[in-house]
């Protein structure tokens, strides 16, 4: 099992990045998966997630409008498109994956990608 995380970059305030997280062996048809950040000195949260059925949830008021998650079953691949960036979403990124369903708290996963870098400049 493992999960590639792929899209991060430098952009400017007010820019967008298309985050993707690529499964293999196994099957988004039975894990959510679920996408976390980690800023400098600070704690990972979670961003979204999507679980088996395709149900979504965003964890933060500050991300809603702004990040939508979406699955590409052929690809095999759950993506984060993040519009309308703000410097304070500045962060390593995460994907990870469990069974089913979703959990907010980052502990209640069993698979994470490798992270990737989102700077956003003001």
């Amino acid at each position: 099992v493992q999960l590639q995380a792929s899209g991060g970059g430098l952009v400017q305030a007010g820019g967008s990045l298309r985050l993707s997280c690529a499964a293999s062996g196994f099957t988004l048809d039975y894990y959510a998966i679920g996408w976390f950040r980690q800023a400098p000195g600070k704690e990972r949260e979670g961003v979204s997630c999507m679980d088996s059925s395709g149900g979504i949830t965003v964890y933060a008021d500050s991300m809603k409008g702004r990040f939508t998650i979406s699955r590409d079953n052929a690809k095999n691949a759950v993506d984060l498109q993040m519009n309308n960036l703000k410097p304070e979403d500045t962060a390593v990124y995460y994907c990870a994956a469990r069974t089913y369903s979703c959990s907010a708290y980052w502990r209640g996963y069993d698979y994470w990608g490798q992270g990737t870098l989102v700077t956003v400049s003001s």
